[in-house]
């Protein structure tokens, strides 16, 4: 008799720690790690957002910089980078000899706009005047048609994918000049201008707020038809990596989803242009 009851104990103590183990299991969330540009930040917390809100996944973004999240990439310590710019050779290379399949994927389209204070009377410049500006050609704001005052110019610092865009477009890949402040990100950038008459900065049109004005370029706007046209003289895609051979299920249907239509939606809610 004792032997029946502690076989029968035994069979419900199996059954109960299967359930538990299974419960468990259902109960895990996926990780999927993004990192990389802080231009492409907003998109993918928003989309990230919707998308956690409908499946049991769990996505962490950093915003460290397009340099840095293509490495973390390279070094397989992310499933996502974001980038303003496209991957260089040398970083494919380094993809490569890592045994990854790099992918490209662009996301949105987007314009580099240069911005200002609200109470700044310029309107627009022409990319000569934008490059004089960051060359330390042109230090006063009278000479081009605003206030007698020293110009304060920000740039972003050379980790960043806009800074290379503004570089190729704008500096003809020549130096920034050493007056200028460096920020780490469009954030600071956004929240520098907004708080100096006197700044000039750049950043992604989504990025674009009440605080600053964004500013003409060659005399075009910078409205979401020019920038998906390319009309609007910065323009530039936005993009996602991923190594093909690495990458898990759950990242690849997290994908699909930004690519579609409800996530492209939420890519022209966070302000950018989409696909």
């Amino acid at each position: 008799m004792f032997n029946k009851v502690l076989k029968v104990f035994m069979v419900v103590c199996l059954i109960l720690s299967t359930f538990a183990l299974t419960s468990c299991k259902r109960g895990e969330r996926e990780r999927i790690t993004v990192k990389g540009s802080t231009t492409v930040l907003p998109i993918m917390q928003k989309v990230s957002e919707a998308y956690m809100a409908r499946t049991n996944v769990s996505i962490t973004i950093e915003g460290s910089g397009s340099g840095n999240g293509i490495q973390a990439l390279i070094n397989s310590t992310c499933d996502i980078a974001m980038s303003s710019r496209e991957m260089r050779e040398g970083e494919l290379q380094s993809a490569s000899g890592n045994g990854l399949q790099v992918k490209e994927i662009v996301v949105a389209h987007d314009m580099i706009v240069p911005i200002i204070h609200p109470s700044n009377p310029v309107t627009g410049f022409t990319t000569a005047q934008l490059k004089a500006i960051y060359d330390g050609s042109i230090t006063n704001w009278k000479d081009l048609g605003g206030r007698d005052a020293q110009i304060v110019v920000l740039s972003r610092d050379t980790s960043s994918g806009t800074y290379e865009i503004w570089s190729e477009k704008i500096m003809n890949k020549a130096d920034v000049s050493r007056g200028a402040l460096l920020q780490a990100s469009s954030g600071a950038v956004i929240s520098s201008v907004a708080n100096n008459p006197l700044a000039i900065g750049y950043v992604g049109f989504g990025y674009i707020n009440a605080s600053v004005k964004g500013t003409t370029v060659d005399g075009i706007e910078p409205l979401l038809e020019h920038g998906k046209s390319g009309k609007f003289p910065i323009s530039r895609g936005l993009y996602l990596y991923i190594s093909e051979n690495k990458i898990s299920a759950d990242a690849k249907k997290f994908l699909d989803f930004v690519l579609g239509r409800n996530g492209q939606k939420l890519v022209q809610e966070a302000g950018f242009i989409p696909i």
